[in-house]
């Protein structure tokens, strides 16, 4: 953990207070010490983690040494409580440190690796774990000895999270998973997986159960890495469990909450997970404005033309409603409220937004964004996966609709 620990401390009351005061309208502006946050998390990423990215990429290599150095810098365990080795951050603050790693990594699979991590496997232990549990696994994973990895989806289940086939046999020492999981990111790494399946099929969701379970489990195996469109180097892979034996200890929550667990998890997730990418459309909105201002058609600036300039104004759009979308939805989560709707909403607009300005800033370099020397086209491969996981954008309407009373 680096020195900014009492600068966090201080920014994270100052949010606190500023939240608190009654009949003060909505206020996003940053605090100096979030300020300085951020450009303190902006310089580490750029110094630290973009060394080597092609390579990396068309390999489909994850960065194990970013991953040590994101852990080092404290941000693996930025909203974890500091007894667990956390830095205590509140929502909002960890918002902005996520935003400022996506403004200087371009290494957008290491970004989501720390993230799924961070909000589907961390947060869940933090907020249902028992003392036990949190002592066991929380300090490790904040630090990066440990990975951390989510295994909910199933081959036949898709968006349909709940009709899950992985069972949970009770026995007198604990219980026997069966089944298996697939699109499990950080799977090829992980030391613990938090693991959903059903200790009655016939009930359903009702018998939802989530248990932790640790990498050499005898009955644990896993499939071949998973070869992706993008986010390359976030690794992936399927996820086996064949008379798999873990103890009652390893149950994470009570017996039957699991839907309990997954929905408090996405919803986390569907808020924060895309926070990186704001900073990434910062970044390309002003790679693309740099360009259109120096190359030059026809005797002129290409950004003088309507056809470009618009496209920079669409980018800008994107990026400030996204922003404040984001913004907003931390602010509720530390002001208490569950926030489902504003989940759904920021996870649908940041994810469109994201492939269409990825899109935008690829045309403004016209032949030469399309060259991967360039990095650009990266960013629209990687954008599409934002479309799906977590659940899709279909998904997030039909979410709102809901909400909507529709």
């Amino acid at each position: 953990m680096l020195d900014y620990t009492r600068t966090r401390a201080r920014c994270d009351a100052e949010s606190a207070a500023r939240r608190a005061r009654p009949g003060e309208a909505l206020d996003f502006s940053l605090t100096d010490e979030q300020q300085a946050l951020r450009a303190a998390v902006t310089e580490f990423a750029r110094n630290e983690l973009n060394a080597g990215l092609l390579e990396r990429e068309r390999d489909g290599t994850f960065s194990r040494s970013g991953w040590d150095k994101c852990a080092e810098f404290g941000l693996l365990g930025l909203p974890i409580p500091e007894e667990y080795g956390g830095a205590g951050s509140d929502i909002l603050t960890t918002i902005v440190a996520l935003e400022a790693l996506g403004y200087g990594c371009a290494d957008n699979g290491l970004v989501f690796s720390l993230n799924a991590q961070l909000w589907a496997v961390e947060s869940p232990i933090a907020r249902f774990g028992s003392e036990e549990q949190k002592q066991r696994y929380l300090p490790a994973l904040c630090r990066g000895v440990s990975i951390g990895a989510h295994a909910m989806s199933e081959p036949g289940s898709g968006s349909d999270a709940f009709s899950l086939t992985t069972t949970a046999e009770e026995t007198s020492a604990g219980y026997v998973l069966r089944g298996s999981k697939t699109f499990v990111t950080n799977a090829p790494e992980a030391d613990v997986f938090l693991v959903f399946a059903t200790t009655n099929p016939a009930r359903g969701f009702a018998s939802l159960c989530a248990f932790l379970v640790a990498r050499d489990t005898p009955g644990l195996a896993f499939g071949t890495p998973i070869e992706k469109m993008g986010l390359r180097t976030s690794p992936m892979s399927e996820l086996y469990l064949d008379g798999c034996e873990v103890a009652r200890e390893q149950l994470l929550g009570r017996p039957g909450n699991g839907m309990a667990i997954f929905n408090a998890a996405m919803r986390l997730e569907r808020a924060c997970i895309l926070a990186s990418c704001v900073g990434a459309m910062q970044r390309q909105l002003e790679r693309a404005i740099e360009y259109a201002r120096e190359r030059k058609q026809f005797g002129q600036p290409i950004g003088s033309f309507q056809s470009v300039s618009q496209k920079l104004v669409d980018m800008k759009l994107r990026l400030e409603t996204a922003r404040l979308l984001l913004y907003k939805v931390g602010w509720l989560i530390d002001r208490g409220e569950s926030a489902t709707l504003e989940a759904a909403l920021v996870k649908l607009h940041l994810s469109e937004s994201f492939l269409q300005s990825s899109l935008d800033a690829l045309q403004v370099h016209g032949g030469y964004g399309f060259m991967t020397e360039y990095e650009l086209e990266r960013d629209v491969r990687d954008a599409v996966g934002g479309r799906l996981y977590s659940g899709t954008s279909e998904m997030q309407r039909n979410i709102v609709a809901r909400a909507l009373g529709l």
